[in-house]
């Protein structure tokens, strides 16, 4: 029309709002980015919202009330909000510290030591994927309660002491065991970086004299700094929005930190507080956000310190000598810690008829009897389905909507691609127990009945966790050259015939790969699901907590077996998958 539009008789130039919004909407693309973007914001904001509405409401769950400043003011200027404060910030601190530390030194001595075996202990990378975190938390109260914790009974009866040396029950006790469960995720970035460094600048040190020990301390540890700091603040936030292993520890020794106030407030009190809850989810949201946004900050700052060019290198490796023993040792019980032990001790309880320390005549009794419990529990059959089913469904409602988040952000040159991301990274520093508390109050009146469902979890488990399948679609889409999609328009295909028989297909390694370690994660998720679930919706890890609680070693510890045994064989498919990839 000449670079008119004509709109109920009036003459729009070309470059109005009208036709650019017109020439948007003609692309079959930018519909499936609004409808991306209307899913990612329905599923992040919503139930932020909500979390709001209810630390500022005066009426209970479900009921209409008015607005007031009364839940904050009664949760942070009570005298026990700063022992609560407190006790977070050094449980989040101390944790994160402990694992930066033992993943640094377990990183160095894999990568750039001759230490023997050091390969081995680069297993530790899989371990968050093997045991659920609440089973690593009960193996090690079995192991350091200071009443029958193994290893106290035995330190006793060796050394004549009156009581146990340790109590898992305390602050140090938390830390311990919460540093143990981050220390794999701190290695991964840790390790990466170390991987990636130009040995040259370490050698050219060596060559004016410096030692091993001057190297490291001038030129490898400042490199490292934006690593070991995103590293550190990554698993601050995973550690203060923990609620797996203070529900073990943190309950039972009545040391107060934001999940487990949260937990007291909305499940843990009659009545129920669920807006006192949401005012320290908020906090704890509020502090998540706070270092996220630095964990996004030193990852940035990582790339202005990368010394990788296009010349190829090995990573400079030390000559330990006779120390190399020593540091495999080290590294050796750092993995016992973290894997062998808390398996060895989930298989004894499993076979043992009753919980007790063994001794020779215990292996006279040894039993399947836990087992046969587990197999021929109903309620237990129960979690499974729902697990399997949260699992399987949650999955591949993750990894769809995760290639297409990706290709939306990589692919194309789309204004608003940025919004996408942002919409993904509020679900990333998104508390388990906070989400849970916005889901509860923005539900509980929804029009379609998913309060109370299993649907509520699954929505649960897909809003909190699509950013895992999103990095594993980003790296694999990177790699597809575009000249692909370009050849497949020029036969004439659409975009969804491009994305369905030529995207999808080259995708597939990174998408399967994403896909089996979203149903390991699903299939031992704990903090979100014990807030949410109903009795006909139990899903797994609950049920393992409330085993523990009954009692249930035995069966408990059976399940939990079961349940490793299953992540490790999805868990070896999806490394199967990785290697197709490189290939």
């Amino acid at each position: 029309m000449n670079g008119k539009e004509l709109t109920l008789g009036h003459t729009i130039p070309a470059s109005s709002a009208f036709y650019r919004v017109r020439h948007f909407l003609s692309t079959p693309v930018n519909w499936v980015f609004l409808g991306v973007a209307g899913i990612l914001a329905f599923l992040s904001l919503y139930p932020t919202t909500f979390l709001i509405y209810g630390s500022f409401t005066d009426s209970p769950l479900g009921v209409p009330g008015q607005f007031t400043f009364q839940n904050y003011v009664r949760a942070y200027s009570d005298p026990s909000a700063y022992p609560l404060v407190l006790n977070s910030f050094i449980f989040g601190i101390g944790s994160a510290g402990l694992s930066v530390v033992l993943a640094s030194a377990l990183a160095w001595i894999t990568i750039r030591t001759n230490a023997p075996y050091r390969r081995l202990f680069e297993l530790t990378a899989i371990v968050p994927n093997i045991l659920p975190p609440i089973l690593i938390s009960i193996s090690w109260v079995m192991l350091l309660n200071p009443n029958n914790g193994l290893i106290n009974v035995t330190l006793v009866k060796l050394f004549g002491l009156e009581k146990g040396p340790f109590n898992i029950y305390s602050i140090p006790g938390l830390i311990f065991v919460e540093g143990l469960i981050l220390t794999p995720l701190a290695f991964l970035i840790i390790s990466a970086a170390l991987k990636g460094m130009d040995p040259s600048l370490e050698e050219s040190a060596k060559t004016l004299g410096s030692s091993e020990f001057g190297v490291a301390r001038r030129i490898t540890f400042p490199l490292m700094r934006p690593a070991i700091l995103a590293a550190a603040t990554l698993n601050f936030v995973r550690a203060i929005e923990s609620f797996d292993t203070p529900a073990i520890i943190a309950l039972p020794a009545r040391i107060e930190v934001f999940t487990t106030k949260i937990w007291r407030e909305a499940l843990g009190s009659f009545p129920t507080n669920h807006n006192l809850a949401a005012a320290y989810g908020i906090g704890i949201l509020l502090i998540a956000l706070l270092f996220v946004y630095l964990y996004r900050r030193f990852t940035s700052q990582v790339e202005s310190f990368s010394t990788v060019t296009g010349k190829a290198f090995k990573p400079h490796q030390i000559d330990l000598g006779p120390w190399k023993y020593l540091a495999s040792t080290s590294a050796l019980i750092l993995l016992i810690m973290m894997v062998l032990l808390p398996i060895m001790v989930l298989m004894l309880i499993s076979f043992l008829p009753y919980y007790h320390v063994p001794t020779w005549e215990t292996w006279q009794n040894v039993t399947v009897k836990h087992f046969k419990t587990v197999f021929e529990n109903e309620r237990v059959y129960k979690a499974f389905g729902n697990s399997l089913f949260l699992a399987l469904g949650g999955a591949t409602v993750c990894m769809l909507l995760a290639a297409l988040t990706s290709y939306l952000t990589v692919r194309t040159k789309i204004a608003g691609r940025g919004f996408l991301e942002g919409l993904v990274f509020i679900p990333w520093a998104f508390p388990g127990t906070a989400l849970a508390l916005g889901l509860l109050w923005a539900y509980v009146n929804f029009p379609i009945p998913i309060y109370a469902t299993i649907w509520i979890i699954m929505i649960a488990y897909v809003t909190r966790f699509i950013p895992y399948g999103l990095r594993a679609v980003s790296s694999t889409i990177i790699q597809i050259h575009k000249e692909l999609e370009e050849a497949s328009v020029v036969c004439g295909a659409g975009f969804f015939a491009t994305f369905r028989r030529v995207l999808i297909p080259l995708m597939r390694p990174g998408v399967i790969a994403g896909w089996i370690i979203l149903v390991t994660i699903f299939m031992r998720e704990f903090s979100a699901s014990i807030f949410l679930y109903s009795p006909g919706s139990e899903p797994l890890g609950p049920l393992i907590y409330f085993f523990y609680l009954d009692g249930w070693y035995g069966p408990m510890a059976a399940l939990g077996l079961i349940i490793s045994i299953i992540c490790i064989i999805l868990i070896a498919i999806a490394q199967r998958f990785s290697r197709w990839e490189s290939k």
